[in-house]
């Protein structure tokens, strides 16, 4: 049974970590005391969920919720050190602490310990995401006791409508660009100049030439879309930010 911890101290553990050539022993006290920690605990790095929506997401949302007080934010797998190290680097995700609680005793004492022995996973995180103050959770958001791996309230944004209910949500911006173009480098700045942050997609890393021209009908760079909306090259997004 999964079990609702609001208004209680997270468990007190060590968790062994690997930084650079050394290992470092972190505790729960150096991660909550005194502090504002949204803590997101996922059944796994490298799984589709957690790298495609639930980690993303967080790390996109940082700096807003740092802007609300948030202090830091912790991903949590029963994962060892060096894969949610690795797991990090491949998602560039520069903003969240990855925690490696290899043993499941975080886990287990937040009584979210589950098996997923029919993937071969063995026991794993229950999907939840939680705030907590200074030690003590004041809030989580518990995903439903059904089968698969359910993923609808432990998400960044149904955080951050509790944090912040006033907060307009910017919609996603993605931009393609290449290396090199003086054009994209103008259109970056303007986005950043504008306090809107994107996601880059660059030709030759992460896309073709054929593949833009099939999403967007032109074979040139930057490319911006903002909302799921095709705004076009530079000069198109300097008239649309003009607006």
């Amino acid at each position: 049974m999964l079990s609702n911890k609001e208004g209680q101290a997270v468990p007190q553990v060590t968790f062994h970590t690997r930084q650079g050539d050394a290992w470092v022993d972190v505790t729960t006290q150096d991660l909550f005391a005194n502090k504002t920690v949204i803590v997101f605990s996922l059944p796994g790095a490298f799984t589709p969920t957690c790298s495609s929506s639930h980690l993303p997401r967080y790390n996109e949302l940082a700096s807003v919720f740092a802007e609300n007080g948030v202090d830091d934010i912790l991903c949590v797998s029963v994962n060892d050190t060096f894969v949610m190290n690795a797991w990090k680097a491949d998602q560039e995700a520069e903003n969240i602490t990855f925690i490696p609680d290899g043993n499941g005793e975080f886990t287990k004492g937040m009584e979210m310990l589950v098996e997923k022995d029919d993937l071969g996973f063995g026991a794993r995180s229950w999907r939840y995401s939680m705030l907590v103050k200074n030690g003590v959770v004041e809030k989580m958001f518990i995903e439903n006791e059904e089968p698969g791996d359910p993923f609808k309230v432990s998400d960044a944004n149904t955080m951050l409508s509790y944090i912040a209910p006033n907060h307009k949500m910017q919609e996603s911006i993605t931009v393609f660009s290449k290396p090199g173009c003086p054009f994209c480098v103008k259109a970056k700045q303007m986005l950043i100049d504008n306090n809107m942050p994107y996601e880059e997609i660059i030709l030759g890393k992460d896309a073709t030439t054929v593949s833009l021209r099939a999403i967007t009908g032109r074979t040139t760079v930057p490319q911006v879309f903002i909302g799921g909306k095709h705004i076009g090259g530079s000069e198109e997004l300097e008239s649309f930010l003009a607006k």
